[in-house]
């Protein structure tokens, strides 16, 4: 079932083409081979090594108070508290940067289900509100530019956004569109036209003080459910990440200038710099649409069907 989900099949194949070799490119769910091979006894000793003390964080957010709450996490996680086994899956830090790879996988299927992407920014990196701006820009909401360029004024695409996202030492940026035959090629120009023209500083009236409104609309809203509270607080330790208050998070968006932006456009999604990922029915098609952006971007490589 998942594998006929094309558009989450093209998410995992630009994790794979950015993060080629590294365990940040293997798709969460496994695959048929590795879920076949694990038996319980794998399963016993995976939960024994590394669901232990150090490893577990435990967040709370709502109608809670603290000193009860840390006593009762004490009183009932006590004798779990050994240490883990420091080879037991840990994942090696990411190291130096990625070489665009060109992935394709055929399916038979009306829509191409295209991702551009390339290396982001960690999640301690202080750009990374001018990341959140970049994306809200380019392909993070209804206003932004792809959304109205291919959607909303061309009519190609229904689904087209820009994503991110921020891992302890890396993260991931790109672009998907989903698209027919027909405009797989001038859905790609435009997606490099756009990138072009924000990492050339040529930003339209308001449009950073719109992106900052949104975002920080969006981060108000969050900010109304408990869970998002608890998730927040949560990948705060686990990332070894410092916990903002809103006041802050609210001053280091509107503290963005635009050539902050402009700059993070060229250096992250920079045609050359991006690997591509797709999914449909004609390869060639899909390898047009690459080398108009990015001739340089390797030989095409073919996951098993």
């Amino acid at each position: 079932m998942y594998e006929d989900s094309y558009h989450d099949l093209a998410h995992d194949l630009i994790a794979a083409a950015v993060f080629a070799g590294h365990p940040l490119g293997r798709p969460v769910i496994g695959t048929a081979d590795a879920v076949n091979g694990i038996d319980a006894a794998a399963v016993r000793d995976y939960h024994a090594t590394r669901y232990v003390g150090p490893n577990i964080v435990i967040a709370a957010a709502g109608n809670v108070e603290h000193e009860p709450l840390v006593h009762a996490v004490e009183e009932r996680f006590a004798a779990h508290a050994k240490l883990p086994d420091p080879a037991a899956g840990v994942r090696p830090l990411w190291v130096g940067d990625s070489t665009p790879q060109t992935v394709f996988q055929a399916k038979a299927s009306e829509q191409y289900h295209i991702c551009l992407g390339g290396i982001g920014l960690q999640r301690s990196d202080r750009r990374r509100f001018a990341a959140s701006l970049l994306d809200s820009m380019l392909g993070g909401s209804a206003s932004s530019r792809l959304f109205q360029e291919i959607r909303e004024k061309r009519g190609m695409a229904y689904s087209v956004y820009s994503f991110g996202s921020q891992y302890t030492d890396t993260g991931l940026v790109g672009v998907y569109v989903g698209t027919r035959a027909e405009n797989v090629v001038p859905c790609v120009e435009i997606v490099a036209e756009q990138v072009g023209e924000i990492a050339g500083g040529r930003l339209r009236p308001g449009e950073l003080e719109r992106a900052k409104e949104n975002l920080k609309g969006r981060i108000t809203l969050s900010m109304e459910s408990t869970s998002n509270r608890m998730s927040r607080l949560g990948k705060s330790l686990i990332t070894d990440t410092e916990l903002l208050s809103f006041d802050r998070i609210i001053a280091e968006i509107d503290a963005v200038e635009p050539d902050a932006v402009a700059e993070l456009a060229g250096m992250l999604l920079a045609s050359e710099r991006l690997s591509a990922a797709g999914v449909g029915a004609d390869e060639a098609l899909f390898c047009e649409a690459v080398d108009r952006i990015n001739p340089h971007a390797g030989s095409v490589e073919r996951p098993a069907a």
